[in-house]
């Protein structure tokens, strides 16, 4: 990948950065070498401002177009100007912030941040997050202590390098330097390849993750076999993200958490994105499934939405034992089954503090629940997921080691009820055409919707038991295919 550090004036940038070539601004945006050039180059902007219709906002704006990737990008730009924005991206830094800046006397407290680091180390991991929510490469944030002695974000600006000051020069040149000698700057030896692909996952998420390690080696080895470079990332490369040409979401989903901030970012710059943030909104909560579903007459056990007003109706509509689930529950945390009224009023008062809303549901006893998995609204696999043993659910929370998990078994599609496989289809459309797991229940000849999960199991010896290398390739037939068709829009 080509990197271009792009100024307004080549002497703003004096410094050798190796792998990297300097252009002025004028010089990028109106010269055909760079307008009809290779999608793979690697901007970044260090013009002296990024005002909207200056040259350094069409840096970044004509990037994009071109297919470039740009640091900052357009999106970065326009949260840097909207306020509130700045101040909803630093509410989610607030725990940090404060043990960072909570020993300073001052009211006041100004950090620099040159391609996420400080000069003071103690500073180190305050200003790789915030490098992260704001991805520009040179930044400075302005703080001020309030009233009730709470640090807060006042300013962000984004200072140009023929502003810095000359002590703060042999650490932007060095920062610059280990920052593109990633990906960004990879040596001319690698095997160029058609796409890049970025793999986000959390090495220290072990009994939850949605593929362990065996899989996700079989993901990159299946994206190589299509010329695809696929790099397993973590959520402190958030900044390197518009370094890919698509993300793949390999980490347990929630709303408010940095895996919808990545899937946000992804889509909004026009990457391909599986979870796209729109089907985590929507799987994440089983208030919004339970609507859907019901208003597309999909077959789901009897279900009430619950909340302060209804509770006592719950009972009469649906008698115990049932289930009552908190909207973002997962992984069978925040599910439970009531038996009596003494249950019921704990676990109201437990989970409506958390949401105005819940969710009960007709208990339906049954052996395992059919996973359906869809891709691309075609189905890809089958499973049985088997209750865990002496318990009600396919995970035991409160059990650590053996007996945590009810088996799996996993046959090919053809074989599973064409029932239960039409009506995943049919819900998981309702939701997408990304990469969902559809739980189904079988009861007395019936079949039912539980919930359709985004970021769905991929194990190895276990949802790939029957297809083996074959289901890894047809997901990244998937990427494959998108990231084709939005390169020839591109052309076009």
């Amino acid at each position: 990948m080509t990197v271009l550090i792009v100024v307004s004036d080549v002497r703003d940038w004096p410094f050798e950065t190796p792998g990297t070539e300097v252009v002025d601004a004028q010089t990028y945006l109106t010269s055909p070498e760079y307008a009809a050039g290779s999608p793979a180059h690697r901007i970044i902007n260090l013009c002296r401002s990024y005002k909207y219709q200056s040259n350094g906002y069409y840096v970044s704006l004509l990037a994009e177009a071109r297919g470039h990737k740009p640091l900052p990008g357009v999106v970065t730009l326009q949260d840097l100007k909207n306020r509130a924005s700045v101040r909803v991206l630093s509410d989610e830094l607030d725990e940090l912030i404060q043990q960072n800046l909570s020993p300073l006397q001052s009211s006041e407290f100004t950090l620099s941040v040159y391609f996420g680091r400080n000069l003071a180390r103690r500073y180190d991991r305050l200003a790789l997050h915030l490098f992260n929510l704001f991805a520009a490469p040179m930044l400075r944030f302005e703080f001020h202590r309030n009233d009730e002695g709470r640090w807060q974000i006042r300013r962000v600006q984004t200072p140009a390098p023929h502003q810095l000051p000359d002590s703060h020069k042999p650490f932007v040149a060095e920062s610059a330097a280990r920052y593109l000698s990633g990906r960004a700057a990879m040596p001319r030896s690698r095997k160029r390849t058609r796409f890049d692909l970025a793999i986000l996952y959390d090495p220290d998420e072990k009994h939850n993750a949605p593929s362990n390690e065996t899989a996700l080696k079989r993901f990159l080895r299946a994206a190589r076999e299509q010329d695809v470079y696929a790099e397993l990332i973590t959520k402190d490369d958030y900044s390197r993200l518009l370094e890919f040409d698509a993300l793949f979401i390999r980490e347990t989903t929630y709303v408010n958490h940095h895996t919808y901030r990545f899937a946000r970012r992804a889509a909004k710059e026009g990457m391909v994105v599986i979870d796209d943030p729109l089907s985590i909104l929507r799987c994440t909560n089983k208030v919004y499934l339970a609507e859907i579903l019901a208003r597309h007459k999909v077959d789901v056990p009897r279900s009430l939405v619950v909340h302060h007003e209804n509770i006592d109706k719950v009972v009469q509509e649906l008698g115990y034992p049932f289930v009552l689930k908190q909207p973002d529950s997962a992984f069978s945390r925040g599910v439970v089954k009531i038996n009596s009224a003494a249950e019921l009023e704990e676990k109201t008062k437990d989970f409506l503090g958390d949401s105005e809303l819940l969710i009960a549901q007709e208990y339906l006893p049954t052996t395992f629940d059919w996973r359906i998995g869809i891709i691309d609204r075609k189905p890809l696999f089958a499973c049985r997921y088997f209750m865990a043993p002496g318990h009600w659910q396919i995970v035991r929370q409160e059990c650590q080691g053996r007996g945590r998990y009810g088996k799996t078994e996993t046959l090919p599609v053809e074989l599973a009820p064409r029932k239960a496989v039409k009506l995943a289809l049919k819900a998981a459309n309702l939701i997408g055409d990304g990469l969902y797991g559809v739980d189904v229940k079988e009861s007395n000849g019936n079949f039912y919707i539980i919930e359709v999960n985004d970021n769905p199991n991929i194990d190895s010896d276990s949802e790939d038991s029957i297809l083996k290398e074959d289901l890894y390739n047809r997901i990244m037939d998937v990427f494959v295919r998108r990231m084709e068709q939005k390169r020839a829009r591109l052309d076009d």
